[in-house]
């Protein structure tokens, strides 16, 4: 027989954890002395030891662990239970993927965000959008029901999104209802699925200016650009785009006073 100790070290496990397997009764002593409690292990239980080590390393928990050990005596026989614990570890990789590209998602429009409000004020700016590989929803209705497509498109292509959220305006102006609008997300890849269309959208030129602060007041911007145009003598041409580099967070709401969102009107033609 051997004590706690020499157990212990023949086996490599710590007398913390046999005294934890003895209390989980996936490894208990041959005998305890009822007066000094001291526990004692028989050199059978040596093997029993190593191959509950080896489990653990492996990521069995300790319920498995000792289901394994009352069901089976071979290698061979517990080809299942090893076969059931790489299913359950490529489930865990996946998650932790799609978590890791949230993470970073998350991560990186903070980043963005934080830079771009550092700037004391933002100018009309003149640039050139390159096509870019969106998934979009069409929609006819109120600007307010965008929110049900962008959960569409994050569902089917949460890990595959590559950009900021946006929405086309196909309509040449505000309405209250039956608005012609397209919730967008750019993706890395994908196809069409169940009302969820993928298509490259085109660049061009395009004047643009970032907003900072609630979306009920976009007007005021919507109204430095449009002045902007017509000093330019510019005609704008739809669709025109707002894009939502800051907004409410996929964790907090966050604060309206900091969102940031970008128009961009297309001129010359371009779409």
């Amino acid at each position: 027989m051997y004590s706690i100790g020499e157990f212990s070290r023949t086996t490599g496990l710590t007398v913390k954890a046999l005294r934890h397997y003895h209390d989980q009764e996936v490894l208990v002593p041959s005998y305890v002395d009822s007066g000094s409690g001291y526990r004692y292990y028989h050199p059978d239980q040596i093997d029993t030891a190593i191959v509950i080590s080896k489990l653990k390393g492996l990521g069995f928990s300790l319920k498995e662990i000792a289901d394994i050990i009352r069901q089976f005596d071979d290698e061979a026989d517990i080809l299942d239970a090893m076969e059931r614990r790489l299913d359950d570890i490529s489930r865990q990789m996946q998650h932790l993927s799609e978590v890791r590209n949230k993470l970073k998602t998350i991560i990186q429009a903070e980043r963005e965000g934080r830079k771009i409000m550092s700037q004391s004020s933002f100018d009309i700016v003149e640039k050139t959008v390159e096509p870019m590989l969106v998934a979009g929803v069409r929609m006819k209705g109120r600007y307010q029901e965008c929110g049900k497509a962008f959960g569409k498109i994050g569902r089917y292509f949460g890990s595959k999104t590559s950009g900021k959220p946006m929405i086309l305006y196909h309509d040449g102006e505000y309405k209250e209802e039956d608005a012609d609008f397209e919730p967008c997300i750019p993706i890395r890849k994908g196809e069409s699925k169940e009302g969820v269309v993928v298509r490259e959208l085109p660049g061009g030129r395009c004047i643009t200016l970032i907003h900072q602060g609630p979306y009920d007041t976009l007007h005021r911007s919507y109204k430095r650009i449009l002045s902007y145009l017509n000093e330019q003598s510019l005609k704008p041409s739809v669709p025109s785009r707002e894009v939502y580099i800051k907004g409410p967070g996929m964790i907090f709401r966050g604060n309206p006073a900091k969102y940031l969102t970008e128009i961009q009107m297309f001129v010359d033609g371009s779409p």
